[in-house]
């Protein structure tokens, strides 16, 4: 269509000029719209991911990491989705999470991972009990008063896998759903359990409660952040991934250079 009309002096739009002299004005403006939010997200002045982490590192770990990025990056929204490993994978899988955290086995066939750490279940007592200090083996716990998470639990599957693998039974005389509950449980009367040593950090650091050491079996679990293969990480996951990997780095090698000789 012509759009154009040639005058004796200039040109002049025709109709068809006009309509389309309009729409190609919203284009630019959302072109250059577009262009400066791109620049913002690439600047991190600006943006939004959500985040998904089973239990433990949901609630003693990542919320930690999270405070620490918004102290730099104070205009990225994060939103956290603690659940199971199953769910931060399936939101890996179906794009709702960009960045995951996990404890224990995940599947490595659609999912990289990067090492954070690892995560020790331990027996732990109020400061008080008469355990506290003494070195216990395996076989000592069956007889014992001991708490674990409820059956199903991945805490409680690697406890019971473990002493399994040795040729033991572990039943505790209490099962509980929720780890601040067993912790309460542990300060209030002379009892026992495994929790991860993650999510006591805190009451172990202010001494109230303690690690009771089993000579001949240590459970541990890895930790890992994740994501899924062939998603490149926007500029605010990248900044994120960068924080915690710098941040796990420099705990392990304090971790080891603080390690006494044996």
């Amino acid at each position: 269509m012509v759009l154009f009309d040639r005058l004796p002096r200039g040109v002049a739009l025709t109709e068809a000029g006009v309509v389309l002299f309009d729409y190609a004005g919203r284009i630019f403006t959302l072109a250059d719209a577009a262009e400066g939010q791109l620049k913002e997200l690439a600047g991190l002045s600006a943006g939004y991911m959500k985040v998904g982490a089973s239990g433990t590192l949901g609630v003693y770990f990542v919320p930690d990491m999270i405070a620490r990025f918004n102290v730099n990056y104070p205009r990225v929204a994060i939103d956290l989705t603690v659940t199971n490993t199953t769910r931060v994978e399936a939101g890996l899988r179906d794009h709702t999470f960009t960045l995951g955290f996990v404890e224990g086995p995940f599947d490595d066939t659609i999912l990289n991972a990067r090492p954070i750490g690892a995560d020790e279940i331990a027996v732990v007592a109020a400061a008080g009990h008469p355990g506290a200090g003494r070195r216990l083996r395996a076989q000592d716990l069956v007889d014992q008063i001991l708490i674990m998470r409820e059956p199903g639990s991945g805490t409680r599957a690697i406890v019971e896998e473990a002493y399994a693998r040795i040729g033991l039974n572990i039943e505790p005389l209490m099962s509980v759903s929720d780890t601040e509950a067993i912790k309460r449980m542990l300060l209030a009367q002379h009892a026992l359990a495994y929790v991860s040593a993650l999510s006591v950090k805190d009451e172990l650091r202010r001494g109230e409660l303690t690690v009771i050491e089993v000579g001949d079996l240590r459970i541990e679990r890895p930790l890992h952040m994740v994501w899924l293969k062939g998603r490149s990480l926007s500029p605010s996951s990248q900044a994120l991934f960068d924080l915690v990997a710098a941040t796990t780095e420099a705990a392990r090698e304090f971790q080891e250079v603080s390690l006494p000789v044996r």
